[in-house]
């Protein structure tokens, strides 16, 4: 129920009262029988005086009291109502709601390092809550394509008088939507493994340069296909103290773009380079390359800058790669420029 957590308190609480009394008139009568125990005062004054005194008393605890709820008011009450009111809306899914801090206060306290870490929380969880409804939202369109291109020549191929021709190129369309569905499957796989660190770097040496080679030949059909011309310039004898499996996803998943985004006649050079302090690997390609403000979000999530080959990816490759670098400590750069190409490369660091 909305505002269940709400407290109200009054200024003046009995409760509170009778304890401030109860301390009050203990210090008052221990300083009054310390100061008769050395004055020589008629007892006639003493008892108009206590009569005095207790008003007194009475009336300095009701003060007391009222300020000390005045008091607790604005420096306790106030701020926990702002965290009440805030955390009741986050419950109800409102991640937009913030705390102002607390204004007219020289030094923090406890509620300024709350008020703090409730407002960083509440942003975390408006952007994971952002990316919920962006992850599902792009899945979902990704799912629905190949499956839509499915279902159609699937219905197509029903047509009793369909030629033999057709009914290959339909079979072969619907495979290639197959082929696009489980590797969209697989790469939200992997990569919720890697964001969620179910994946544990293996460190061992081996030698970069072969599996370089190792990776470029599984696109030989596809340089073939589009007679993209292939240059390696790759130093012999580089190891590397690294996770063979996880770099090799990422060099098929480069090279997989390189051959994607080059036209048929175009040409993808790889080089390895080494010294002393790092290694360094360098996938270019003649493609149609990309803006600069594509090259800010490439690795983001589901992002396809080049519209017209958006049908070919599922804009997951670059955050896999990305997430790998990332994981092994290395660093991934890109150089694009639009009609001219793009290089990326990947620096790893030796020990």
């Amino acid at each position: 129920m909305k505002g269940k957590n709400k407290v109200k308190r009054s200024l003046f609480s009995v409760k509170r009262y009778i304890s401030i009394f109860i301390l009050v008139a203990f210090v008052v009568s221990c300083t009054m029988l310390l100061f008769l125990n050395t004055a020589q005062i008629d007892m006639r004054n003493i008892r108009n005086g206590a009569i005095y005194t207790f008003g007194n008393v009475l009336f300095l605890c009701f003060t007391l009291t009222v300020g000390d709820a005045i008091r607790k008011k604005i420096t306790v009450e106030r701020p926990v109502k702002k965290i009440l009111d805030a955390t009741e809306k986050i419950t109800e899914g409102d991640f937009s709601v913030r705390i102002p801090k607390r204004q007219g206060f020289s030094q923090q306290n406890e509620f300024d390092a709350i008020i703090d870490n409730l407002n960083k929380m509440v942003k975390e969880l408006s952007g994971i809550e952002t990316f919920r409804t962006d992850f599902i939202s792009n899945v979902s369109h990704e799912l629905k394509t190949p499956l839509a291109t499915m279902q159609n020549y699937a219905t197509l191929l029903k047509s009793p008088d369909l030629t033999e021709e057709k009914r290959f190129e339909y079979a072969d369309a619907i495979m290639t939507s197959t082929k696009r569905l489980s590797d969209l499957i697989t790469n939200i796989l992997k990569l919720n493994k890697l964001e969620n660190q179910q994946i544990f770097p293996e460190f061992k040496d081996y030698n970069l340069g072969e599996q370089l080679c190792e990776c470029l030949l599984n696109f030989e059909n596809i340089w073939e296909q589009k007679n993209i011309e292939i240059e390696t310039d790759i130093a012999e004898d580089v190891m590397v103290h690294s996770d063979p499996e996880l770099l090799s996803l990422a060099w098929n998943n480069l090279l997989s773009n390189a051959f994607k985004f080059t036209d048929e006649g175009g040409k993808v050079f790889v080089s390895l380079t080494a010294d002393e302090k790092k290694i360094s690997v360098s996938i270019k390609d003649t493609g149609c390359g990309m803006t600069k403000n594509t090259g800010e979000h490439i690795f983001d999530k589901f992002y396809q800058g080049e519209t017209s080959h958006s049908t070919q990816g599922n804009g997951l490759g670059l955050p896999l790669v990305k997430r790998v670098i990332d994981i092994l400590k290395a660093q991934i750069s890109v150089q694009s420029e639009v009609g001219v190409g793009s290089t990326f490369t990947v620096t790893l660091w030796r020990n």
